[in-house]
């Protein structure tokens, strides 16, 4: 094979750092970016807050600061008296030293930060029941488990492992450490005797303890063990008490469907009575852990707002999510181009880098504008008459329209929400599929879902409308769709099916 030369002229995408980092900004939510523009503050000193240039302060001349003093009526004469040696008993202080002015003694603190609230901390479940573990007189062998039950507790109150399976290990863990459990007191329980180890009543009599901390109904197995727990915390005396942990205990399922028919049958108990324990039931939470709240609430900011002002639309970006940032000057005028030096070429790589960052921010405040007005403008109709007037909308749109490459549509519209008069939106939000209409245009899935609940609202009571029945309202509005899509439809917006909605509408 001869060797030879050739020339070919091509065009190619080079991913060079300036690119890397624009891309990177761009996909980043504006918690994120916040975290990027303080890491990049730290670490580059060409780089600063604009919000901390502030003008200097005017010199106070020698008339000002005499005409204050005057105001005051403090002279620097009383202030610079010394004590004298010799004082009589009753002296006071206001006798050697005039009072300060009333105004300056209660003028506020320009400071009313509730410290309180910024240094709280929010207790979690585990943390509300080992508190009330180390108010509970036990044995270390019972805290022990105690604390290994209370660790596999979740977030809604019930137990995540079966008693059996956190039995083993400590028995495994006591035996190998060749603990005597005997040597150990014990509360409530005795260990036993025929083996050395952990007896499994042991951890059961430890699990009944805990079941009786608040909140009423933690630690259990189940929904049914939940609602049994709290039944057995209320008064005997309560009303319709027997028969509402009867119903716990073996007719859930029948409770759950509301066959009022099968329960009377199998409890021998009259309808009235049924109703009345059912309502009892009703009283008690089947999620006793959400009344403890483990977490902050997470607050959506939104990147852009839109407002119709003089009949159009006009989007503005929201210039309080991340800080303005600038280039510090005295340390840019410090830089010289022939100079060589280390501190010279440190200087000239942080300016250069603080440059391409600036840039990159604008190129992202840019396009999200961009992206945000185009989709404001296709999506008017739905800005104006609610969700049923969605239109069908892809990024290939959007990305046509703006001449730009369907990837960065992606990065700009994830996590990233708009402020629009009908709430705060993600900007996927405006993004779906389509299906047919008879007139042969195209529908949005937004709009079908918004039209399915539109219909399920206004149905009757007596018989809900099925999904067969609702693909029929559906084509008759001119939208072609099956019966399948619209369960999938109502699935998606978590509303049950036709049979479900009559049991709850009629137990109501």
């Amino acid at each position: 094979m001869k060797q030879s030369l050739q020339l070919r002229m091509g065009q190619q995408l080079s991913m060079t750092p300036q690119l890397q980092q624009a891309i990177k900004l761009l996909q980043l939510s504006s918690l994120d970016l916040h975290l990027e523009i303080q890491q990049t503050l730290y670490a580059n000193p060409l780089l600063e807050l604009a919000e901390e240039i502030e003008p200097e302060p005017e010199e106070t001349s020698n008339e000002q600061l005499a005409n204050e003093i005057a105001d005051n009526g403090d002279t620097p004469g009383e202030w610079s008296k010394e004590i004298p040696n010799e004082l009589p008993v009753d002296a006071q202080w206001d006798d050697i030293y005039p009072a300060a002015p009333a105004a300056s003694a209660a003028a506020p603190s320009s400071d009313n930060r509730d410290f309180e609230s910024y240094h709280s901390v929010t207790e979690s479940l585990q943390d509300h029941l080992l508190w009330q573990l180390n108010l509970t007189p036990m044995s270390d062998l019972d805290r022990l488990i105690a604390t290994t039950i209370i660790d596999n507790i979740d977030d809604t109150g019930f137990l995540e492992t079966s008693v059996e399976e956190l039995w083993q290990p400590l028995a495994q863990s006591l035996s190998n450490e060749n603990l005597d459990p005997l040597s150990i007191e014990t509360s409530n329980s005795e260990i036993s005797n025929d083996e050395e180890g952990l007896a499994l009543e042991e951890v059961f009599a430890v699990l009944h303890r805990i079941q009786q901390f608040d909140p009423p109904g933690i630690a259990a197995l189940d929904l049914g063990d939940c609602l049994l727990i709290q039944l057995k915390q209320l008064s005997p005396e309560t009303p319709y008490i027997n028969e509402a942990r009867l119903l716990c205990e073996k007719y859930l399922d029948l409770v759950a469907e509301r066959n009022f028919q099968l329960l009377i049958r199998k409890t021998g108990c009259e309808q009235d009575t049924i109703e009345a324990a059912i309502q009892l039931i009703q009283t008690l939470s089947p999620r006793p852990g959400d009344c403890i709240d483990s977490g902050n609430a997470d607050y959506v900011v939104p990147d852009a707002s839109v407002q119709k002002i003089h009949g159009h639309w006009l989007v503005t970006l929201n210039g309080d999510i991340a800080p303005r940032l600038c280039i510090n000057q005295e340390y840019a005028r410090l830089v010289q181009r022939a100079d060589n030096s280390k501190d010279n070429t440190f200087l000239r790589d942080n300016l250069q880098e603080a440059r391409w960052f600036l840039r990159s921010l604008e190129s992202r405040n840019d396009t999200l504008l961009r992206v945000s007005r185009c989709i404001v403008e296709m999506q008017q109709e739905f800005l104006e008459r609610g969700p049923e007037a969605m239109k069908p909308l892809v990024l290939a749109d959007v990305a046509e329209q703006l001449e730009l490459h369907e990837s960065t549509i992606s990065r700009v519209t994830t996590q990233k929400y708009l402020d629009t008069p009908r709430g705060i939106f993600e900007l996927k939000y405006f993004f779906s599929s389509h299906v047919n209409t008879a007139a042969g245009g195209e529908c949005s899935s937004t709009a079908i879902r918004a039209m399915l609940k539109r219909m399920i609202a206004d149905e009757p009571t007596i018989k809900p409308l099925s999904d067969s029945k609702l693909a029929t309202m559906l084509q008759e509005e001119g939208i072609q769709v099956a019966r399948r899509t619209v369960a999938k439809y109502r699935e998606s917006i978590n509303i049950p099916s036709s049979s479900d909605r009559k049991r709850f509408k009629q137990s109501l």
